[in-house]
């Protein structure tokens, strides 16, 4: 297919939407591009428009994104049998993507070199339950990763490496081994965690090195050494293959029920207010067998990723005023007395709901309005339900806070 531009047109010089893959690697100033894009013209007579056009779509130019991210880019948008709509938007997002990974490997290597990492391979090594889990989804990741690409589907390929990158490695992978890695932290623990920080990531890059080759060459140079992998560069190193045996179900559901808990509590600090780094109580109640057992298991990395002074049962004991939140049959409670003065949120709560409901009123007999919906672009009624759709869902969840500070 054909890489078209962001609103699905073929790029001509003609219609001055032509975009040269190198003013994306390394950038270009607004009015250079304009005289790129009417420099040679068969049409001189569509110059200005052309100029206007681009100085309002790139006011600033193009930044410069580097060959790793645009090269990740093109094999994200490479969908079978279609065209592909360029974004500058996904461009950005994979550059980032690209500092991201970057920014992982200076974390990795601070806490490694010159450290004891243990040695490839050594025996009798017990991995906790986030080195268990960080090594199932990599051999996860490894398996989608050789199915698409022997699919010829190089779009999947980069989602799953995207995805294993972003969300578990650095989201929450790093974030889980920050408390052993610290100088509280258990030694021989944080022994295990360096090696699996290393062998992880070493393995991450031999893996991504097809999509962004400069990156992972730079940053494998470094790891490679005391990952304990030979070779001159990650060319000519062995392309990962999964081993199915390092799968972890029972670590993925622990690790997976641990997400959801921290991702509920810090859903609760968002919705009041509360700074990120004030320590909270949580009660607990209800829960299955497996509730319970994972938080008397997990209590400490739960605390240290939620930021809890403390977590307590109280089942069959009357919850005090609480902001809530449920995991499957568990209820997580966290009590306001002493976060927020409860009169004057039930007051801004109140006041915001207000806002939106009129809001919601005047887009409601907005989209009634047949002459609107017959005569306006069908893009821009799609914006307004979806702003429509949007405005109730935030009005719901400020209601339900409402309800829950109401409470005796």
């Amino acid at each position: 297919g054909l890489i078209r531009d962001e609103h699905g047109q073929k790029m001509s010089k003609s219609k001055g939407n032509v975009i040269d893959p190198l003013d994306l690697i390394d950038g270009i100033d607004v009015e250079a591009l304009v005289a790129k894009r009417t420099a040679g013209m068969m049409q001189p007579q569509l110059a200005q428009t052309i100029a206007t056009a681009t100085r309002r779509e790139y006011p600033q130019g193009i930044r410069a994104h580097g060959t790793d991210a645009l090269r990740f880019t093109l094999c994200a948008l490479a969908s079978t049998g279609r065209d592909i709509k360029f974004d500058m938007g996904r461009l950005e997002g994979y550059r980032n993507f690209c500092n991201k990974l970057w920014n992982a490997a200076r974390f990795v290597l601070m806490h490694t070199e010159g450290k004891d990492c243990a040695q490839p391979g050594e025996s009798a090594i017990a991995l906790s339950l986030p080195d268990r889990w960080i090594v199932s989804r990599l051999q996860q990741t490894i398996s989608e990763v050789e199915r698409a690409l022997a699919g010829f589907r190089f779009d999947l390929a980069t989602q799953a490496l995207y995805e294993f990158t972003w969300n578990d490695y650095c989201d929450w992978y790093l974030e889980l081994v920050k408390p052993v890695l610290g100088t509280a932290g258990d030694a021989g623990q944080a022994r295990i965690a360096r090696r699996t920080l290393l062998s992880v990531l070493e393995t991450l890059l031999r893996l991504a090195h097809p999509f962004i080759p400069f990156i992972t060459e730079e940053i494998w140079q470094r790891v490679a050494p005391l990952a304990g992998r030979p070779g001159p560069t990650v060319m000519l190193a062995p392309y990962p293959v999964a081993d199915p045996q390092q799968i972890d179900a029972v670590a993925a559901a622990d690790i997976g029920w641990l997400q959801q808990v921290i991702v509920a509590v810090r859903n609760i600090r968002g919705e009041l207010g509360i700074a990120p780094g004030k320590a909270l109580q949580l009660l607990v109640r209800n829960g299955t067998a497996d509730d319970h057992r994972r938080l008397g298991e997990h209590r400490v990395l739960l605390h240290a990723l939620a930021r809890l002074a403390g977590s307590a049962w109280i089942d069959g004991a009357e919850a005090p005023p609480a902001a809530t939140q449920v995991v499957g049959q568990l209820e997580l409670l966290v009590p306001l007395a002493g976060l927020i003065d409860v009169a004057a949120e039930r007051e801004r709560l109140t006041r915001e709901a207000g806002k939106l409901e009129q809001e919601i009123e005047r887009l409601d007999a907005r989209l009634a309005n047949t002459g609107f919906t017959a005569k306006a672009p069908p893009a821009v009624v799609e914006r307004e339900r979806a702003r429509l759709a949007e405005l109730g869902a935030t009005r719901d969840t400020l209601l339900a806070q409402l309800g829950a500070l109401s409470q005796p």
